[in-house]
Formats: C-alpha cells, sequence, structure tokens
C-alpha cells in the first residue's frame, strides 16, 4: 500500500503509526506543508493520512496550503481511497465532508476516557472503546458529524471524538499515535495551551507520568489500524 501523510507543524509526527504501517511493508512518502512541500496526485497514492496542528481548519487565510490540501482530501474521498484524519486532520476531513468545525466549550488536553456511541458500539471500529479507556487528548476546537456518518465515541469533555464515513474514512479527533516523546515535544510547543489550566487540563507531568498508557494507546492503535486497513 502507498501511504502519504500530511505534516501541519514539524512536531506533529506519525509517531506509532509509522511502526504499524512500517510492520505491514507500506511504502509511506510525506507532505510537509509548513516548509512547501508539493501535494501528491491523487492516483498516486492509496491511503491518505492527515495529521495534527494547532492551526483552525478554517485558515486557509494564514495557511494559503490549506484549500488545496482540502481539495486533495475531497478528491481523495470520492475516489475510494482511505483516509484517516487525526486531531485538525479529523476537522479537515469533517469540513470537507460539509460540517462545521467550531471552538469547543473546553480545551480538553490530557488523558480522558473515551467511550463508544450507541452507534459506535455496534460498528468494529467504535466498539474498540466499549472499555472507556482513556487516550490522549490535545485540541481546542471539535467537529461535527458529517452528514452520512457514524458517530463512534464521545468523551465527557468533548461530544464529537471520532467518526466513519462508509468503509474508507476514519477521523479521530485523539491522539492514539503519540509515543512519550511526542507527547513530550506537543508539552514544549504547545506549552501556552497548558498555562490557563480548565476543568479537562492536564500538566506536563500527569501527562508523562505513566509509560503504562502510552504502551496501551499504540495496541488499540494498532487494532483500530488493522479493522481500518483490512
Amino acid at each position: 500500500m502507498r501511504v502519504h501523510y500530511l505534516s501541519h507543524v514539524p512536531f506533529e509526527k506519525l509517531g506509532t503509526l509509522a511502526e504499524w504501517f512500517d510492520a505491514h511493508g507500506h511504502a509511506v512518502n510525506a507532505s510537509r506543508l509548513y516548509q512547501g512541500d508539493p501535494l501528491p496526485a491523487p492516483e498516486d497514492l492509496d491511503a491518505l493520512v492527515v495529521m495534527g496542528g494547532p492551526m483552525g481548519a478554517d485558515n486557509e487565510a494564514r495557511y494559503p496550503w490549506m484549500a488545496d490540501e482540502k481539495r486533495l482530501i475531497e478528491a481523495c474521498i470520492q475516489g475510494g481511497k482511505k483516509v484517516l484524519g487525526v486531531c485538525l486532520g479529523a476537522q479537515l476531513i469533517a469540513r470537507v465532508l460539509g460540517a462545521p468545525v467550531t471552538t469547543n466549550p473546553e480545551r480538553e488536553i490530557g488523558w480522558f476516557p473515551v467511550q463508544s456511541t450507541e452507534a459506535g458500539a455496534g460498528d468494529p471500529l467504535g466498539a474498540l472503546f466499549s472499555d472507556s479507556a482513556p487516550v490522549l487528548h490535545w485540541h481546542g476546537d471539535t467537529f461535527a458529524i458529517p452528514e452520512g456518518a457514524v458517530h463512534l465515541a464521545r468523551s465527557w469533555g468533548c461530544d464529537n471524538q471520532a467518526f466513519r464515513y462508509g468503509d474508507n474514512v476514519l477521523a479521530l479527533q485523539f491522539h492514539l499515535e503519540l509515543a512519550p516523546d511526542n507527547a513530550r515535544a506537543l508539552c514544549r510547543e504547545c506549552a501556552d495551551e497548558l498555562a490557563d489550566g480548565g476543568p479537562w487540563v492536564q500538566s506536563e507531568a500527569e501527562m508523562l507520568a505513566d509509560p503504562a498508557l502510552f504502551h496501551a494507546a499504540r495496541q488499540r492503535l494498532h487494532r483500530l489500524l488493522d479493522l481500518f486497513f483490512a
């Protein structure tokens, strides 16, 4: 499988996604949009992965490449390519599918549980969250669920955490892919987002305290990828 991922900032990397792609022998290429890399043609990839970033999903005025990025996402969805979005990537998918992205009532940063929705509990992907396990969040915005999509998961701090659109599109608001070094980089580069705290904001020390949480997230991500890319 030819995988192409879109990177918006240097510190948001594939993390443990890369381990799964490597283990399955998939070729991985990237467009680092922050440094002006060109976007691929849809016919040159089998799967598109859209990573996170601190910018808003409607911020084309500041990031002109975002308009072309959305067109690529739309073309890949319409062409039946596998499309996976994480955090900002999930929000961009929602926008392409006609759903708004807005400010969440509370910033959600840290390890908090996600739960399967009623629809998600009956879906192979959503059922992976039926145990209400904690996952690592880092977002201030949220997406609405696009028309025709299946709402898979929610959390106490944010109702719309994941959706599936058909069999080829998966959007995750949270970060299963972060290894400890990736999370440490986020804490360093986005420290201002931790300063004001809030009911759903943990400190850097709290987020990095338990290696077992990262190990469990990696295992859950790889089970999710096994299903999604089957």
